[in-house]
């Protein structure tokens, strides 16, 4: 298992977890939903390119790319860190391994 991979596989648990944290917290539905979902598609982007499918990296990036944006915004509304900047930090860094790896 590379970096990119595990990087993926790690930003799709905590988007997934945090999906679900979310609804455990603040009953946010929209939460939930966009956790499970966007964690689903990073964790199947590292499982594709696991098994040997390049674009399931490119998923992962893109995926990834759109969280941190989103979480930028949400960040800039709330300026709370947790858990926009949680998110944010963790995604660049995730971006940045994911880019490397390729």
């Amino acid at each position: 298992m590379t970096a990119s991979i595990l990087a993926a596989f790690l930003y799709g648990l905590l988007a997934f977890i945090g999906g679900i944290i979310g609804y455990l917290k603040s009953r946010s539905q929209i939460s939930l939903i966009s956790g499970c979902f966007s964690g689903m598609l990073l964790l199947s982007g590292a499982l594709a390119t696991l098994r040997g499918n390049p674009w399931g990296l490119k998923m992962a990036m893109i995926v990834t790319a759109i969280l941190v944006i989103v979480f930028i915004i949400r960040g800039l509304k709330t300026r709370k860190v947790m858990p926009a900047g949680v998110m944010v930090g963790f995604g660049i860094l995730a971006l940045v391994v994911m880019a490397i790896g390729q």
